[in-house]
C-alpha cells in the first residue's frame, strides 16, 4: 500500500519536471530559431531582420552609394600630376581593377566591395569610393613597384636586340640595345602572350611565339637611352615636366622598354592614352606583365620597367 501511495504521489510530479522542462527546453529553441520569425497580427509568419541580415543591407546601401559615386569621378574628379590638373581616373581603370583585384565595372558594388577592402589593407578609409585620397594611395603603390633608379649599367650588360623586334624599322641601330636579363624577360613574355588564344584574336604570333611579321602591338618602340640621348630630347621638347618625359631616365638603365600598344606610339594626350588602355594588348600586359618582372609606370601605358634585378 506505501509503495502505491509513493508512486501514486510520483507521477504527477514527474508530469509538472516534465512540463517545466519542456517549456524551458523550447523556449530556448525559440530563442535560438524564432529570431527571424514572428507573428503578425493576422497569424501569418514574418521575417524578422537579425543583426547580420541589417548590417548586409546597410552594406549593400552603401557600396550602391559608392557605385554611383565613382560612376561620377571616374571622369570628374581633379587632382595634381606634374604640375598640371588631371581629370578623372577613367584612364587608369583597367590598372586600377587589376589592383584592386576585380574585373568588374567601376560603375558596379563589387568594385566597390573590392576598393574597400584595399582601403582597408592600406590603411585608408574603406568607403569604396575612389576619391582623390585613394587615387594618391594607388599611384604611390604603382610607383614603388618601378625601378627607381637611373644609373647607367655598362656596356657589358647591353646588348643590341634585332631590328625585327622594334616598332620602327629604320630605327637607329645606336638606339637599339637594351639590358640583356631584360631582353630575355620581353621574349619570354612575347613567347607566353602568344600561347593566349584570347589574346591571338587581335595580336597575330607565328608558330615559333614570336610576333607575325607585320604585327605592330607588343614591339618595342624605345629600350636604352643614354644620358646624352635623353638631354637631347628635352631640349626638343622643353615645355615637358618630369612626368611625362624626366632628367634622369629609367632609360639609361637599359631595363625599360616603350611597347606598342596602340594609338600614337609616346603620346601623352588623354583621348590617346584612353585608346592604349582600352587595347587587348594593354589589357593583358596588365594581368601579365608582372609574371616576367615587368612593372608600369601608370600615366604611359606603353612605358614597362623590368625590376628582375631591382635588388
Amino acid at each position: 500500500m506505501k509503495k502505491q501511495f509513493l508512486v501514486f504521489h510520483a507521477v504527477p510530479v514527474i508530469i509538472f519536471v516534465g512540463i517545466v522542462f519542456c517549456a524551458v527546453f523550447g523556449q530556448s529553441v525559440v530563442n535560438a530559431q524564432v529570431k527571424i520569425v514572428a507573428k503578425t497580427g493576422d497569424s501569418r509568419p514574418r521575417v524578422v531582420a537579425t543583426k547580420d541580415s541589417k548590417e548586409n543591407a546597410a552594406s549593400t546601401v552603401r557600396l550602391t552609394g559608392a557605385a554611383t559615386q565613382n560612376s561620377q569621378l571616374k571622369t570628374t574628379l581633379n587632382w595634381t600630376f606634374s604640375g598640371k590638373t588631371q581629370t578623372g581616373w577613367l584612364i587608369y581603370e583597367p590598372l586600377i581593377a587589376h589592383t584592386i583585384g576585380t574585373e568588374s565595372s567601376s560603375n558596379s558594388p563589387d568594385f566597390a566591395a573590392a576598393l574597400s577592402k584595399w582601403q582597408l589593407a592600406h590603411g585608408l578609409g574603406s568607403t569604396g569610393i575612389l576619391d582623390e585620397s585613394t587615387l594618391e594611395s594607388l599611384r604611390s603603390f604603382w610607383q614603388s613597384q618601378r625601378l627607381g633608379r637611373s644609373e647607367f649599367p655598362g656596356e657589358d650588360r647591353l646588348l643590341a636586340a634585332p631590328i625585327s623586334d622594334f616598332y620602327d624599322p629604320t630605327r637607329d641601330p645606336e638606339l637599339l640595345k637594351l639590358e640583356r636579363d631584360t631582353y630575355a624577360a620581353y621574349k619570354r613574355m612575347i613567347a607566353a602572350a602568344s600561347k593566349d588564344k584570347e589574346l591571338a584574336r587581335a595580336v597575330h604570333f607565328t608558330g615559333k611565339g614570336e610576333l607575325a611579321p607585320g604585327e605592330k602591338f607588343l614591339r618595342i618602340v624605345s629600350a636604352f637611352r643614354s644620358q646624352d640621348y635623353q638631354n637631347q630630347l628635352r631640349q626638343k621638347s622643353p615645355g615637358s615636366g618630369r612626368g611625362t618625359l624626366a632628367r634622369y631616365s629609367a632609360h639609361n638603365t637599359g631595363q625599360a622598354l616603350d611597347l606598342y600598344v596602340g594609338g600614337e606610339p609616346v603620346t601623352t594626350k588623354d583621348a590617346n592614352r584612353l585608346i592604349q588602355v582600352q587595347t587587348p594588348a594593354y589589357k593583358w600586359l596588365v594581368k601579365n606583365a608582372a609574371k616576367f618582372g615587368f612593372y608600369p609606370y601608370y600615366y604611359e601605358p606603353w612605358h614597362w620597367e623590368f625590376v628582375g634585378s631591382k635588388n
